[in-house]
């Protein structure tokens, strides 16, 4: 088994832990904050990791170069837009459409890994792309008004465009990782993940920072008061971000981000096995698609 995959199922499951401290912070704080401490709460957690591969395990630090620097910024803030946008969907009232095609993440990942990477993908790997985007579509829609044949119909609504364009911002990011990883060329693939994701937190702190002081200032004071919670955030959030900048350090972004579908799956096992909440035929369905795609993708990528 190649080295990503463990790395990709390890940063899923810590992701699926930070998304729920989230949703916890939500009672103390506004969407705004919940947002910001993964970022301003992880990046110290961030800088940590390239100390101890640097003092620790005896890494060089990587030469910067100005077309690292590009790549970090163009993800930086591609992450944060197509944070924004996911967040924006939830005040339309048919957010679960938008919501699903934000899940197209993975196929734009490949379209823009060939475009701006040169990355060609085999037969195998687009059609586990193909199967497991359909299941994370179809299970995003299972447990509302949607079906899924009206969810496809609907791909020219508002909240479709909304949602497909937050999943160009998530591929894009996805991708700019990558090359800023790559484009350090060494010393070792931890080392260049590490720094990656240090000097792209950093700089989304302070782009977040910036906006709360100049638009909510009360917020800061809200974070403050749930530091504590907010350091497991932070620290879950680092690690799985430290996870996933390794990953695709080693493997090309779209594939990666296929594999990471399996956090939807540890979301929904918890949905059924922890809340003992019941399921329907379409979240079978759409569970088994994604399964599918996760193993085609490790057989025949």
């Amino acid at each position: 088994m190649e080295l990503w995959i463990p790395i990709t199922v390890v940063a899923a499951f810590l992701q699926n832990i930070r998304s729920a401290m989230q949703k916890h912070l939500k009672g103390v704080m506004g969407t705004t904050g919940a947002t910001f401490v993964r970022f301003g709460f992880g990046f110290p957690f961030a800088i940590l990791f390239v100390l101890i591969l640097h003092y620790g395990v005896g890494f060089a630090y990587p030469g910067l170069n100005a077309t690292f620097f590009a790549w970090a910024i163009i993800g930086g803030l591609g992450q944060i837009s197509a944070t924004f946008l996911l967040v924006y969907l939830f005040s339309f009232r048919n957010f679960t459409v938008g919501t699903a095609y934000s899940r197209t993440e993975p196929a734009q990942a490949a379209l823009f890994g060939l475009l701006f990477l040169g990355e060609t993908m085999s037969a195998g790997s687009l059609f586990a792309i193909a199967i497991s985007v359909f299941g994370v579509m179809i299970l995003s829609v299972a447990r509302s008004s949607v079906s899924w044949t009206g969810l496809f119909t609907s791909i020219f609504s508002r909240t479709a465009l909304i949602g497909i364009t937050s999943g160009t911002g998530f591929g894009i990011a996805a991708v700019a990782y990558r090359a800023a990883s790559l484009s350090l060329g060494g010393p070792h693939y931890l080392m260049q993940a590490a720094t990656t994701l240090a000097v792209v937190i950093v700089f989304q702190t302070v782009v977040m920072l910036a906006w709360m002081v100049m638009r909510d200032w009360a917020e800061l004071g809200r974070i403050a008061v749930a530091w504590k919670p907010s350091l497991i955030v932070g620290l879950a959030g680092a690690t799985a971000s430290f996870g996933w900048f390794t990953a695709m350090t080693l493997q090309q972004a779209a594939l990666v981000k296929v594999l990471a579908q399996v956090e939807i799956i540890f979301t929904f096992a918890s949905s059924v096995l922890i809340f003992k909440e019941s399921i329907n035929r379409l979240e079978i369905v759409g569970t088994l698609m994604i399964v599918a795609g996760v193993v085609v993708l490790v057989l025949y990528s």
